[in-house]
């Protein structure tokens, strides 16, 4: 099914999850790293993916690999960022999870490439709304920290999928129900915000005795 590989459908599922999830947060490091581990000789890649460790494509996913670790630190520049790539990430990453099964398998190609753009829209929704809230802050820090978070989990997520397929179908599933809730918080917060410019300040209420001819009225 996946030359060179010594997995089972099941694990073969989880990888090509791993990559589609993980193409929501980080598509050119996705890219990069896998292709960098089977150039490398560190993995085997399937037949669909072995296009990713050649050397202009490397090179290729490097350099945007840098561009987008330097936007993805700048407020504004990031939501601007992660708006283009709405029409990137998610063919992208069902693209990557389709690649797993190298289209030996018409049935499974087409469950994994449906699994690798779900798994992506659902990743790069949370992202991406979650830093558009996080930008309404002024200080910087907090925004730091969650691109931080993002460039550090994908690899880990990566190797998981690689070299221990169960842990890393818990770390999937773990950050599956994060980025729902952050997607529902986020949608929350976003509502509230549009609504407090309307609402505006209540009327102070009249002082007790005043009537409504501006007349205080009888002690």
């Amino acid at each position: 099914m996946a030359d060179g590989l010594n997995l089972g459908t099941a694990e073969l599922f989880g990888l090509a999850a791993a990559l589609g999830w993980a193409s929501g947060l980080r598509l050119y490091a996705v890219v990069f790293l896998t292709g960098l581990a089977g150039h490398l000789g560190w993995v085997p890649l399937p037949t669909g993916l072995q296009v990713l460790q050649q050397p202009l494509l490397l090179w290729g996913s490097g350099l945007l690999l840098a561009v987008e670790f330097v936007a993805d630190k700048v407020p504004l520049v990031d939501s601007a960022w992660d708006a283009l790539h709405t029409f990137i990430r998610i063919p992208a990453g069902a693209a990557l999870a389709m690649g797993v099964f190298g289209g030996d398998h018409a049935q499974w190609t087409i469950l994994a490439a449906l699994l690798g753009g779900t798994l992506a829209a659902n990743s790069h929704v949370a992202k991406a709304s979650t830093r558009a809230a996080v930008n309404t802050s002024p200080e910087p820090f907090s925004n730091l920290g969650m691109s931080l978070l993002g460039d550090a989990a994908v690899p880990v997520l990566l190797w998981l999928a690689w070299a221990h397929p169960g842990w890393a179908a818990a770390a999937l599933a773990t950050g599956i129900v994060i980025a729902i809730l952050l997607i529902v918080l986020t949608f929350k917060f976003v509502r509230a915000l549009m609504r407090a410019p309307w609402s505006g300040p209540r009327p102070a209420r009249p002082p007790r005795g005043f009537k409504a001819t501006g007349k205080a009225g009888p002690p």
